[in-house]
């Protein structure tokens, strides 16, 4: 072992579950580029990678509103006693979860801040407006995947800024690729139906298309409180025909969709960072991106950025996309581009020395 014989860090992988989306994909590909003679995994998949640690495997959010209470409980009881076995001075958590009764250096990662700017009354809320702060502000160090993140949670939750890092998120290359396929006449939607996804207003400029041939393809995991009003939606437009929901597809079937569908549309209200915009830049698809939150700093010249308030801006765009060939080959070749600021390895990289620097 390069520096000592015990790991900078553990690693929670906690998170980590057979059907990952977003920060699941985040925690699965950030750890996999982790130098393991720094940072140790804790395991539920048992052996995802050399000398990780086994941990129980129904902490994962595959588990539901238990498993979510479990991993809370493990975080406070078992990481204690895990980072002590270990001799690993940190917890590096791709989550903001980290044990608050003892004295733990943590770092953790911060997506968003969307419960907190689109409150919800369910049971998480408490967790979201309690615990999740209580953690940032004992942190040691907070890892943003944005400029937009970083500021939301210094204005929002008064986190000095000497304590906020932006850390830039990636795609996995062996999973996402073009393939030449040929395009297919879908948009495609990809992510969860919950309200700040903007799906509704989606649904009402895919309406106002005329003569139109396209459907609109939804990928995400359904929600009994939201899906129904959207089909409902979609029923009453008279576009359920053209909709297609899916609640959840493999690396392998995302891939083949991004490569078939006319365009990427992310309309959101707010976006900590936006990780299906790289995924589509991967695939050399076109996007249409909300300029809400983070999305602009991701996509820059890779999108035709609309306002994610006005149906007409987005049918306008709908249409552009899938009309002007030269268009789509500028955003093509504009997320090429882009793609050189966002690989696992750069963010790894940039993890490992400020746990280098926090150690020494």
């Amino acid at each position: 072992m390069s520096c000592s014989k015990h790991p900078l860090a553990l690693f929670n992988g906690s998170y980590l579950g057979g059907k990952p989306t977003g920060i699941g994909v985040v925690a699965r590909d950030l750890a996999a580029e982790l130098d393991p003679e720094l940072v140790s995994l804790l395991d539920p998949l048992a052996g995802t990678r050399p000398g990780s640690i086994p941990i129980p495997n129904n902490l994962m959010p595959d588990c539901g509103s238990k498993g979510h209470l479990r991993r809370l409980i493990w975080t406070q009881n078992k990481v204690p006693e895990l980072l002590k076995q270990s001799g690993a001075q940190i917890f590096l958590s791709p989550l903001p979860e980290a044990p608050l009764f003892r004295r733990i250096k943590s770092v953790v990662l911060v997506h968003d801040l969307l419960p907190l700017r689109y409150p919800q009354l369910t049971p998480l809320l408490a967790y979201h407006l309690t615990y999740v702060p209580l953690v940032l502000n004992r942190a040691v160090r907070i890892l943003c995947n944005s400029e937009a993140t970083a500021r939301e949670v210094h204005y929002r939750l008064g986190i000095p800024s000497r304590k906020l890092l932006e850390i830039p998120l990636g795609f996995d290359q062996g999973k996402l690729c073009p393939l030449r396929l040929q395009r297919e006449p879908f948009f495609l939607v990809l992510g969860r139906h919950d309200p700040h996804k903007n799906l509704v207003r989606a649904l009402y400029a895919f309406s106002l298309l005329r003569g139109n041939e396209f459907q609109l393809w939804f990928v995400g995991p359904q929600d009994r409180r939201y899906t129904p009003r959207l089909k409902h939606v979609a029923k009453t437009l008279g576009i359920e025909n053209s909709c297609k929901w899916i609640p959840w597809v493999s690396d392998e079937e995302k891939n083949k969709l991004l490569n078939r569908c006319q365009a990427l549309l992310i309309p959101s209200l707010w976006e900590g960072f936006g990780l299906p915009a790289l995924e589509a830049m991967a695939c050399e698809t076109p996007i249409i991106a909300s300029s809400a939150g983070a999305l602009p700093e991701v996509v820059s010249d890779a999108a035709i950025v609309i306002d994610p308030r006005n149906p007409n801006e987005i049918a306008d765009a709908l249409m552009k996309v899938s009309l002007d060939n030269s268009l789509r080959k500028t955003l093509i070749n504009n997320g090429k581009n882009r793609l050189k600021n966002y690989t696992w390895s750069k963010s790894a990289k940039l993890v490992e020395q400020i746990l280098k620097e926090l150690t020494n």
